[in-house]
């Protein structure tokens, strides 16, 4: 299955499923006018945030160009983020 989903800025860490994504799946998103891949390595729920790339805990996580939180644990590029 293949899953498109756009990522608003290019600074964006995280990726908002359009469409309910289960674990395996490539993921394909469109990040600065490129597009790219990865595999899901959870089930994602419409509308819930995966990993574009590693997050080290602590780092912030970024989606459509806003710093929304801090990431609590280490987060795998793939992951579901919460």
């Amino acid at each position: 299955m293949l899953n498109a989903m756009i990522v608003e800025a290019a600074k964006d860490n995280v990726i908002v499923a359009i469409e309910p994504i289960a674990k395996g799946d490539t993921v394909t998103y469109i990040c600065a006018g490129q597009e790219k891949s990865l595999t899901a390595l959870e089930d994602i729920t419409i509308y819930h945030k995966l990993a574009a790339c590693d997050i080290a805990k602590g780092q912030p996580i970024v989606k459509y160009g806003e710093h929304i939180g801090l990431a609590a644990r280490d987060i795998k590029a793939g992951e579901h983020v919460h």
